[in-house]
């Protein structure tokens, strides 16, 4: 269920802002939008595993705080990121 190594480190090399940068909020919020969309296709099969949707719940939350922080802190960052990642329709 987890992020392989290879997906993680292809995420963080396409929307890193810097050389060796893997804490800004649009690497943060890549790697849970993967993680959320594993966890749906799981969840499609499995429509009972309540233990999984809890943590669904929980990284959507934490993926919405980091888009509302990017909002606040620069809007051209926040607009690239959505588009880039589909996530606004």
């Amino acid at each position: 269920m987890a992020l392989t190594k290879e997906v993680k480190s292809e995420l963080i090399k396409k929307y890193a802002r810097t050389e060796g940068d893997t804490g800004s909020a649009e690497v943060q919020i890549a790697i849970l939008t993967e993680e959320i969309k594993q966890l749906t296709e799981h969840l499609k099969e499995h429509a009972h595993d309540y233990h999984s949707r809890r943590g669904l719940l929980k990284k959507v939350g934490q993926r919405r705080s980091l888009l509302n922080y990017l909002l606040k802190e620069d809007v051209t960052r926040y607009r690239e990121i959505v588009k880039s990642l589909g996530l606004r329709k």
